[in-house]
């Protein structure tokens, strides 16, 4: 009868396979863990994304609102409904599509407060460094370097024109 030396009994192998299943699920939790983060990352970076675009085309809204006026200067919305429905006239007048929601937050925007009442631009409440900090067209310019997404100002300055702060 052959014996069993004590390096191959069943046993041991058993203990051997236990430590590789181990070690497998560490690197797979690992590398599920990585994968987590970039995935974050790239949902950070479209809601970046979002947050221009819809910031720009609520700055449009209003500068086109406030320029829609009866020669007594210039009037700011008192809320983003004001731009989906201008209450100034009887009839359907819009500036934007719907109301929309901060990106970064998905909460309501902060306003920037008009003259004579009204706002007369946007930006985040998010105390959040913003991931893109270079590589901005001439108009976000001002977005450079900034710590975080509320600097990020979409208005239309009275008698400055339409520019982003």
């Amino acid at each position: 009868m052959a014996r069993r030396s004590a390096n191959t009994s069943p046993r041991r192998q058993q203990g051997f396979a236990y430590a590789w299943v181990l070690m497998m699920v560490l690197v797979m939790g690992i590398y599920l863990a990585e994968l987590g983060d970039v995935w974050q990352t790239r949902i950070r970076r479209a809601r970046e994304e979002e947050l221009l675009i819809v910031g720009d085309e609520i700055r449009r809204a209003i500068k086109a609102y406030s320029e829609q006026n009866s020669g007594q200067g210039p009037q700011y919305p008192k809320t983003l409904d004001d731009l989906v429905q201008d209450p100034r006239v009887p009839f359907a007048r819009r500036f934007l599509r719907r109301p929309y929601k901060d990106p970064i937050t998905g909460e309501d925007w902060s306003y920037i407060g008009a003259p004579g009442g009204g706002f007369m631009g946007v930006f985040s409440k998010s105390n959040d460094k913003p991931l893109k900090q270079w590589g901005f067209t001439a108009q976000y310019s001002g977005f450079a370097d900034k710590t975080s997404y509320q600097e990020w100002k979409f208005a239309h300055w009275p008698g400055g024109g339409s520019r982003t702060r």
